[in-house]
């Protein structure tokens, strides 16, 4: 089954509305021609400004996080039907940072998967090791095991239509990377454990990113393996020239 790629800029906590509608305005052209699916994931703030600029584009919008309760007491927290209707379509959930310093959890990763599935928001699932658990030998059980947690209780034909992001949280910020190797491998098991949970269509059906720290120099090399089907891109997404260099991988140096 062919999938289509789909490379995605994750902006972190970065750009005002001013310096978000620079980019996206420098950005448009340099993607225009892109073979494959584009997503920009600003702040939260951005995200109006995003949407109406974008808009005749073939620019996404998503956002970088998604609350699993449609309202409620909830302080700091933005719900997937806020999201919806000012026009976002997708949701980064689940990433390191988030588990890292927020307390996010493969149960409310999975929550989270759920409340933008249901509202039409295609979520980017992110799984990754920590350095330690390569090195003990544990990657597998690890992006597995959190595969497994993340797509509890969702539907074959919701999971074929989701992207699932390897990052390893070693790779992420730090300049280091996968060789696209130990990328390829880590994505292929994750489609087995995907396969497993449900079936070799399914399986075949889901995109699955590598991001960590994928980048203008590494993402042809990268996007060659036969499993990788796109980036989750953080750095390099903040800089038009570099994002579009990723996104036109077939033709970057």
């Amino acid at each position: 089954m062919e999938r289509k790629p789909i490379i995605a800029g994750n902006w972190k906590m970065n750009m005002t509305p001013a310096e978000a509608k620079e980019l996206i305005a420098a950005l448009i052209p340099l993607v225009a021609d892109a073979a494959c699916d584009v997503v920009i994931c600003p702040p939260f703030v951005d995200l109006p400004v995003a949407v109406e600029l974008t808009k005749g584009t073939n620019l996404f919008v998503g956002a970088q996080n998604i609350h699993w309760a449609e309202k409620g007491a909830y302080t700091g927290e933005i719900s997937a039907a806020m999201l919806k209707c000012i026009g976002v379509a997708y949701a980064i959930v689940g990433h390191s940072e988030r588990r890292q310093y927020f307390g996010e959890t493969d149960e409310t990763v999975n929550g989270r998967a759920k409340a933008a599935i249901t509202a039409g928001i295609t979520p980017i699932i992110c799984v990754g090791e920590s350095l330690a658990q390569r090195e003990a030998g544990e990657t597998e059980q690890v992006v597995s095991g959190q595969t497994e947690a993340a797509l509890s209780g969702i539907a074959a034909g919701d999971v074929k239509r989701l992207v699932i992001a390897y990052e390893p949280i070693w790779a992420i910020g730090t300049g280091k990377t996968a060789t696209k190797e130990q990328a390829n491998e880590t994505i292929a098991c994750i489609r087995k454990t995907v396969e497993r949970l449900y079936c070799p269509g399914t399986a075949e059906a889901v995109r699955i990113q590598y991001g960590g720290s994928m980048n203008p120099k590494n993402a042809s090399e990268l996007m060659a393996m036969p499993e990788i089907d796109g980036g989750l891109i953080g750095g390099a997404s903040l800089k038009a020239e570099d994002f579009a260099r990723v996104v036109n991988y077939r033709g970057a140096k």
